[in-house]
């Protein structure tokens, strides 16, 4: 985790303080469901939680100094809780084993962020519905292989952006529900030193699910899938970061990142206006990303349990999550201030002489009773011309003085091919899909 890039309520799921919290109300928990089942006295739990209610601080040196010694992290925790609450905490873990402690631990601190995530993504989907709206009927150029191809509107990008997040939304509240799971089955998973009532009541208390079959661990498919769809919204975030940048070129600038009053661009030189923030975005969609395949890679442990698993999520988990939180965060900056010229948008529409009208002539010369190859060799010959002029040309000129068009259109209704509303008389139809919900 660096903490150039970490928010504070994320970083805090993932603090040494927090997961020991956990542990020891799963502990807690699960004594007070024994003493229930009469395994164990009823008075350990009350001791526990007798000892939990004066607000202790958790002395994470402490239990480091005893891990150091332990070489077992859960021991050295149960040992420092023993030391504080005295003969009754010997009741704590009976039946448990290590895994039932990790394995649920990690799984709600996943979903506690989870929960963080999803409320980013609400404040993203916002900010894109807001400046879908604002620039529902803004003309822009729609490029394919970075190269104009035909009109649409700023208005469109924004809601096919809007859509993308939708769909990652459902996937991270579907990826939350499927790794929200707590094993307190024992060693090997076979409950055969712990009743199923024990998981059953830590599940409910914790607010999780019973993992129906463990091996002594939580099964790893469930994180598999949960770092793959980070690792999906990384990629879409990224798409938009992608998207600002190349807009915010000089050579094209209908969009820039909002340059704040001091802001400096470069060391060097002071006209500098730089896509900062879309460019750090790419990057931290990178390392999220990078997360995916160590996490697939953990699905794959021996027979019932080993650990090659454990060091991976101590990355993975909290670098992933916090990673991600930063990176919506900030796009949904971007986004809000996201300055946007549609004077320069229509100046690059209309910098190619007409070229972008080019099929709604192909399309008008077929119905018009050309074959197609013919319709198309004609508008290509003439767009050429356009082309290799850098657009001085104008295509609408020079196919009205064709006779080989003309034939088929009268140069006054070729005018008719040359129109923007055209392009977009299913903007409000689109809109609609995208935004009913």
């Amino acid at each position: 985790m660096v903490p150039r890039y970490a928010r504070p309520a994320m970083s805090a799921i993932w603090e040494p303080e927090a997961r020991y919290r956990i542990w020891f109300e799963i502990e807690a928990h699960a004594t007070d469901k024994l003493g229930e089942l009469g395994v164990v006295p009823a008075s350990a739990g009350k001791a526990l939680w007798d000892w939990w209610k004066t607000a202790p601080a958790i002395d994470v040196a402490a239990i480091d100094a005893i891990e150091a010694v332990t070489r077992h992290d859960v021991i050295a925790f149960l040992t420092w809780v023993a030391e504080q609450v005295g003969d009754e905490a010997r009741f704590m873990h009976q039946g448990m084993t290590s895994s039932d402690v990790l394995d649920t631990t990690l799984n709600l601190q996943l979903t506690r962020a989870a929960d963080l995530l999803l409320a980013d993504l609400d404040a993203l989907l916002a900010a894109l519905r807001r400046r879908a709206f604002e620039h529902k009927h803004t003309p822009t150029i729609g490029r394919s292989h970075g190269i104009h191809a035909e009109p649409t509107t700023f208005g469109l990008k924004l809601a096919q952006a809007h859509a993308e997040f939708a769909r990652a939304r459902a996937r991270l509240v579907s990826a939350r529900a499927e790794v929200a799971t707590c094993a307190i089955s024992g060693a090997v998973g076979t409950f055969a030193n712990v009743d199923p009532a024990v998981e059953a009541h830590v599940a409910d208390k914790l607010g999780l699910a019973v993992e129906p079959v463990s091996t002594q661990v939580i099964p790893r498919d469930r994180h598999a899938m949960f770092f793959a769809v980070l690792g999906v919204i990384a990629s879409s975030i990224e798409r938009l970061a992608i998207e600002v940048r190349h807009l915010q070129r000089t050579e094209v600038l209908e969009a820039e990142e909002f340059f704040a009053p001091g802001q400096k661009g470069s060391s060097a030189m002071p006209h500098k206006r730089n896509p900062v923030l879309t460019e750090n975005l790419t990057g931290l969609a990178r390392m999220v990303r990078a997360a995916v395949i160590p996490a697939m890679e953990n699905v794959a442990l021996w027979h019932e349990r080993d650990i090659s698993h454990s060091s991976v999520e101590r990355f993975i988990g909290p670098d992933a999550t916090i990673t991600l939180d930063f990176a919506l965060a900030r796009l949904t900056g971007v986004i809000d201030k996201l300055l946007v010229y549609p004077e320069r948008m229509r100046k690059n529409l209309d910098r190619m002489g007409g070229l972008v009208h080019s099929q709604r002539v192909l399309l008008a010369l077929t119905q018009a009773g050309l074959s197609r190859e013919a319709s198309y060799a004609v508008v290509q010959r003439n767009a050429m011309k356009v082309w290799e002029s850098d657009g001085a040309l104008s295509l609408l000129a020079l196919l009205q003085a064709d006779p080989e068009v003309t034939r088929h259109i009268a140069p006054d209704k070729l005018a008719e091919s040359f129109g923007l509303d055209y392009h977009f008389a299913e903007v409000d139809r689109i809109f609609a899909r995208v935004f009913a919900a």
